[in-house]
């Protein structure tokens, strides 16, 4: 029983192979989807250095002219 279902019929080199060819893009777009998501945070976080320090100081300045009106 469990032969006959592993030949598939006798088309079990089609359908072992469809599964592999499956199985490895799947893989493929796993990880090159988790290689981008790596990339996009490391960027992110780039950014909000950058950005962050700006809005520090901008947000500094601004309490500065507070203290000074106050």
């Amino acid at each position: 029983m469990l032969r006959d279902f592993l030949e598939m019929g006798g088309y079990a080199t089609y359908v072992w192979s469809s599964y592999a060819v499956v199985l490895v893009v799947l893989a493929g777009m796993l990880i090159a989807s988790l290689n981008a998501l790596r990339a996009r945070d490391s960027e992110l976080k780039a950014l909000e250095e950058r950005v962050g320090g700006r809005r520090q100081r901008r947000n500094q300045g601004r309490v500065e002219e507070m203290a000074n009106d106050a």
